[in-house]
C-alpha cells in the first residue's frame, strides 16, 4: 500500500519511519508477487521455491513479538510445502494466513492452497472475557495496532489485519458476521473486503457471517476471489457479458478448465462446485452447487470435480461510477473527525471522476455540498442480536423481521437506481485496549450482515492522533468483482498525499 500520511507505532523489530508492510523504495504492488525480489545486494532462497515462505517467515519472526498477530506459526510445515508445490499452479508459493485456530479448514483456506499458496501460520483472533469482538489475543500476548501500540487493531480478525498491515503477509483470511473483516482492515489501514452471504460456505448457521479477505489492496484480493470463487476477475468484459471473444484462458485452482470460450457473447461454464449443475442456462447467475449467483452463464456443463462455473466476471469499469454518501446511515452516533475524514475522501473521489454522487432518492434535489447527499436505514442493532441469539419468537422476533424486511427494501431501491453506497466503516477511531467505550463500533457495517450485501473498507487517511480510518464501499449482491474493481480505482485517490 502507498499513500499513507503518518507512521505506524514503532514495535520491537520494526523499522522507524515505514509504513507496515513497506520498505523503502518499494512500488505499489497490483497483483501478489509469485517470486521473491531479487537483485543488487538481495540473496538467493536458501532451498528452490521457498523464497516469498522464508521472506514471511522472517517477518513474523522479527515482527510478531511485538505485534501478537499470529496464534501458531507453521514454519517447517510451510517451507516444506512450498519446496514441494506444483510450480505450475497459479499461486504457487505465494505466504497467507488464516483467521483463527480453525481457519486451515475453512473453504477459502483449502482453495488457495489447491492454487498453491501456503499456509504460514493461524492469526489472533479474540480470546475469552469480553463480550465485544475488536481486539485479539496472540501468543504473546494482546494484538495490538500496528500504528499505535495503545489501541486494538479492531476485530475479530484482528491477527490477519495485523500481519497483512506489518507485511508479514500479502494476504490473509477472515470471517465477518457483524464486521470483522472490515472493521480491523479500517483501523489497520488496509484492504478488507466481506462477500456476499451466502456466496462462499459459511459454518454460521444464522446466515449473518460471511467469509471475507485482507490484502494490501484490492488488486491483491482479486487473487481470493479468481481462487476461491473461481469466478473471471480479470477479463474484458462489458455489462456482465464477454466483449467479443475475449475471455482470456487460464483455470481454476486445483483443476484444469474443462473449456474456455465465449457462446453468443456470454463465457460458457466450465467447472463447478460439489453438485452438478442443472441444464439449461443460468439466467442471474453463475451455476454454483445448482444455483444461480451473479453474472451469466449458458451451457452448464460441468467437468466432474471441479469447481464454479466461470464467467465474465466484472462488468467493464465505467467512471465515474454513480454512488451515495451517508455519513451515518441515520442513525450512527460518529465521531465528528471520523466522519470530515471520510468526507473528505468521498469528495477527493468526486474530484478524481472516480464516483459521482447522486441524491439518494429520485425527489431529493441534489445537495450544494458534493459529499453530503444521505441515505438512511432502520438502526439494525436489536434485530442482529435477536437473529444472532435466536430470539426469534415473540415480539423481539417479529420487530427483528420487520427492521430487516423494511431495510432490504430501502437498499433494494437504493440499487435499483445506483450501484454504490459509501459510509465510513466505523463511528468511532480505534479503541483503547479497556475497551470500546459506548459507541458501538459495529453500527454502520452489521446492516449489511443482515441484508447480505458485499461490502469493502479501503484505507481513507488518519486522524489527527494518529488512527487509520476507513471508507466503506457497499455494492448490490452478487456485484463482488465489481466492487472489487471499484475499490481498486478508488484506492489510487482515497488517501491524501
Amino acid at each position: 500500500m502507498t499513500g499513507f500520511t503518518t507512521e505506524p507505532a514503532t514495535e520491537p523489530g520494526t523499522e522507524s519511519g515505514t509504513t507496515p508492510g513497506t520498505e523503502p523504495g518499494t512500488e505499489p504492488r497490483t497483483e501478489l508477487r509469485t517470486e521473491p525480489v531479487t537483485g543488487p545486494g538481495t540473496e538467493p532462497a536458501t532451498e528452490p521455491g521457498t523464497g516469498l515462505v522464508a521472506e514471511a517467515l522472517e517477518r513474523i519472526e522479527r515482527l510478531d513479538p511485538g505485534l501478537c498477530a499470529f496464534i501458531e506459526v507453521w514454519g517447517d510445515e510451510a517451507l516444506e510445502r512450498a519446496r514441494t508445490v506444483d510450480r505450475r499452479l497459479p499461486l504457487a508459493g505465494v505466504p497467507f494466513a488464516v483467521k483463527g485456530p480453525s481457519g486451515i479448514r475453512s473453504y477459502a483456506a483449502r482453495r488457495l492452497i489447491a492454487a498453491g499458496a501456503v499456509p504460514v501460520g493461524s492469526t489472533a483472533v479474540p480470546g475469552p472475557g469480553t463480550y465485544w469482538q475488536t481486539w485479539g489475543q496472540g501468543r504473546y500476548g494482546r494484538t495490538v495496532n500496528p500504528y499505535r501500540a495503545d489501541r486494538t487493531p479492531g476485530g475479530s480478525s484482528a491477527g490477519s489485519a495485523v500481519a497483512v498491515a506489518a507485511g508479514m503477509v500479502p494476504l490473509a483470511t477472515g470471517s465477518d458476521g457483524a464486521g470483522s473483516v472490515r472493521i480491523p482492515a479500517a483501523w489497520c489501514g488496509v484492504f478488507g473486503l466481506k462477500t456476499t452471504n451466502g456466496l462462499l460456505p459459511s459454518p454460521d448457521r444464522t446466515g449473518l457471517a460471511s467469509a471475507g479477505v485482507l490484502a494490501r489492496s484490492a488488486a491483491e484480493a482479486r487473487a481470493y476471489l479468481r481462487y476461491v470463487l473461481g469466478t473471471r476477475v480479470l477479463g474484458t468484459c462489458a455489462m456482465g457479458t464477454c466483449a467479443s471473444d475475449t475471455c482470456r484462458p487460464g483455470r481454476c485452482a486445483a483443476s484444469a478448465r474443462a473449456h474456455d470460450t465465449c457462446t453468443a457473447g456470454t463465457c460458457a461454464p466450465d467447472t463447478c462446485t460439489a453438485s452438478t449443475c442443472t441444464a439449461g442456462t443460468c439466467t442471474t447467475g453463475t451455476c454454483m452447487a445448482g444455483t444461480c449467483v451473479a453474472s451469466t452463464c449458458t451451457g452448464n456443463t460441468c467437468a466432474p470435480g471441479t469447481y464454479a462455473c466461470d464467467t465474465c466476471g466484472p462488468s467493464e469499469l465505467r467512471l465515474p461510477v454513480p454512488a451515495v454518501f451517508s455519513p451515518d446511515l441515520g442513525f450512527a452516533d460518529s465521531d465528528p473527525e471520523v466522519v470530515a475524514m471520510v468526507r473528505g475522501t468521498v469528495e477527493r473521489l468526486v474530484a478524481a471522476g472516480v464516483v459521482r454522487l447522486v441524491p439518494p432518492a429520485h425527489e431529493a434535489p441534489p445537495h450544494p455540498h458534493p459529499a453530503r447527499t444521505s441515505f438512511a436505514l432502520l438502526d439494525p442493532r436489536e434485530a442482529w442480536i435477536a437473529i444472532r441469539g435466536g430470539d426469534l419468537a415473540g415480539p423481539t422476533g417479529v420487530r427483528a423481521a420487520e427492521v430487516r424486511a423494511e431495510n432490504n427494501r430501502r437498499l433494494a431501491a437504493l440499487f435499483a437506481r445506483t450501484p454504490l453506497l459509501l459510509t465510513p466503516v466505523t463511528p468511532n477511531r480505534p479503541h483503547g485496549h479497556e475497551g470500546p467505550g459506548d459507541r458501538y463500533s459495529t453500527a454502520l457495517t452489521w446492516a449489511f450482515n443482515l441484508s447480505g450485501h458485499p461490502a469493502a473498507s479501503i484505507p481513507a487517511g488518519f486522524t489527527s492522533d494518529g488512527c487509520p480510518v476507513g471508507l466503506h464501499l457497499v455494492a448490490e449482491r452478487g456485484a463482488d468483482a465489481s466492487l472489487l474493481d471499484i475499490a481498486a480505482a478508488a484506492e489510487q485517490h482515497a488517501v491524501a498525499v
